[in-house]
Parts: C-alpha cells; structure tokens; sequence
C-alpha cells in the first residue's frame, strides 16, 4: 500500500460490502481508522467478518455512532438505505457516496433529508469483477477521487472539508472537486461509453457466423478492448442507464464519427484524421504508461475563506488537483 497515514478521528461507516465498499473498509481497517460495515446479504457480512473486519448486522447498527456514512450500495437500494441513515445517524454525521454516478444519488438522499449532510464522491479505480470476494484493500489506495458538490443547495463547507481531509488523509488518494453535471459528463466519456463500446465488441464477436473461429484468434488487442465487457452486465446496463442524460449524447458522437469512417472506408477515402485526431492525448498517454509514480508536482495553498468550495470548483474543474488540507489551507497541484 502506499506509505502509511494518521488514521482521522471519528468512526467511518460503509453501507454496503461490494468490490469498492468492501475494498474501502479493509484499506480503512489495514489504516487503523475506526470503521464498521454492513450488508444486506449474509454472507458479505460472513466474508467480511473473516476477513476481520467489524461488521453489523444492519443499517442502524452500522451508522449509529458514525463520524462519516459511506453509502456503497447499488442506486436501486439507495433511497431505502438513505432513509436508515436519516433515521440512525447522528445529526453531525456527513454522508458520501462511491457511486460512478452523482445526481441519482444526490436526488435519494434528499429525498431522505440527508441533502445538507452529503458531498458525493467517486474513487476513479476498479475491476470487472464484483462482490467482497473480488475485494482489495489495494485497490482503493493512493486513487483520485471526484468530490462533488450541487450549485442548486447550499454547500457545508465543513462537510467538504470532511471528505477531502479523509480522501487524501487515511485513504491516500487525491480529489477533484466538481460539480455533480461535470463529473457525471465526465465519467460517461471515460467510464461508461468504454462500457458500452466493450460490451458491442463483445457482443460482435458472440454473434459473428466466424465467431468460434474469431475466438480461437482473438489475442491480445480483443482482450484489452473487450476487459471491463466481463463486467456483471446487470451492473454496467444500471451504471450506464443511471447517467444517460450523458451516455445517450456521447456515444451519438461514437456512432457518427463511426459512420463517417464506414462511408470513408467504402468510398476508398482518407481516413487519416480519424486515426490522428488524438495524437497529443496518445502521446500522453503512452508517457504515463511507461513512467513510473509521478513526483508530486508544485504546489499551492488555497485559503479556506469565504467561498473556498466553489472557488475550489473552478480551479479542479481546470484541471487542478487537492493534495491535502493543513488546518484552514488546502494544498493543490495546480493545472498544467
């Protein structure tokens, strides 16, 4: 794991014990943080429990004497979930998420009454497996986090304090601060419309007349393109129907730049833009895959004044990245 960091005072509750949940509570266990999880199957809570964890056997239980509510449930038992959370824990508990979605969410826990207690929050890591078994108590360590906030409700600014001294204190990790319509746009170009585009090539393959044959082919660039298709698909079809507002006009962009290079191809056109057009990005990304953990890069402080939260959001939604919070300063790393 990477390095070690002072546990935050105050108990963490993390509803829900999937591949994240469960991944959070063992890095916030392996860290000495006072944490306790539940489930609502049995034998999540069971593996948990052998795995060493603390676990209830219900939400009460669970978020009673909580500093800070983890909600890591699917959407669907969210707004039920939200309501034991408004009913059992503390009035000064805040309330956070890991969902690759923020609006939903937030829309579940107000109607729950918990919209003055909550700053989303989405960890940018995890794999096509699912469940507690499928859990690490690596894969959550030293990852950005998106932080998010809503323009239309008033903003704690010691909540979001809350959750980034805890997302780059125990956790490791590193935040940007948006709002919830920029993560949400965000995540559908990165995360969901890979999701879909794997799942069509996927589904390409399934459904081919060549298709035993293209199996016995496929190496290394069907593999790499097709890897997060292995996800539980009921779990992709939700994430990306939770964000269609988003999905919907990204992957229309997908399928014209697509049928332009049908058209290309057919007519015996150039289509060389279309293999260029991301050059500087590939370059990007070619030296990031082989360099090793960047160094931290320089940095500032942003005093926590009047406003800090949304001033805060303009400059992550730069490209800027919270390093740490020291008393009233927050550090960054500023956008390049």
């Amino acid at each position: 794991m990477t390095g070690t960091r002072t546990p935050p005072h105050g108990r963490v509750a993390v509803v829900g014990l999937g591949l994240i949940g469960g991944s959070l509570a063992r890095l916030l266990a392996a860290r000495g943080a006072d944490v306790v999880a539940t489930d609502a199957s049995p034998s999540a809570r069971a593996a948990a429990r052998r795995a060493g964890l603390a676990v209830t056997d219900d939400v009460a239980g669970c978020v009673d004497a909580a500093d800070l509510v983890v909600l890591a449930v699917p959407l669907r038992a969210m707004t039920t979930v939200a309501e034991h959370v408004a009913a059992h824990a503390p009035a000064t508990a805040t309330v956070t998420d890991v969902g690759s979605v923020k609006s939903p969410v937030r829309a579940a826990v107000a109607a729950a009454g918990l919209a003055a207690r909550y700053v989303g929050a989405h960890p940018m890591a995890g794999t096509e497996h699912s469940g507690f078994d499928a859990s690490d108590v690596a894969l959550l360590d030293g990852v950005v986090w998106a932080v998010t906030v809503d323009d239309a409700v008033a903003v704690d600014p010691d909540r979001v304090a809350t959750v980034l001294a805890w997302v780059t204190g125990v956790c490791a990790g590193r935040a940007v601060v948006l709002t919830d319509d920029v993560h949400d746009e965000a995540a559908a170009l990165v995360s969901h419309v890979p999701h879909v585009v794997a799942t069509q090539l996927l589904n390409a393959v399934a459904g081919a007349p060549v298709g035993p044959v293209a199996r016995l082919l496929a190496a290394g660039s069907f593999r790499d393109g097709t890897r997060v298709a292995l996800t539980d698909p009921a779990r992709t079809e939700a994430m990306v129907t939770e964000n269609a507002a988003w999905v919907a006009p990204a992957l229309r962009k997908v399928v014209r730049d697509l049928e332009l290079v049908v058209h290309r191809l057919e007519s015996n056109a150039s289509v060389h833009d279309f293999f260029h057009a991301a050059d500087d990005l590939r370059v990007e990304r070619r030296a990031a895959a082989g360099s090793p953990a960047p160094a931290p890069g320089p940095s500032e402080t942003l005093a926590r004044g009047a406003g800090w939260p949304a001033l805060l959001v303009e400059r992550c939604t730069g490209g800027a990245v919270v390093t740490g919070l020291d008393g009233r300063a927050i550090h960054l790393t500023p956008s390049p």
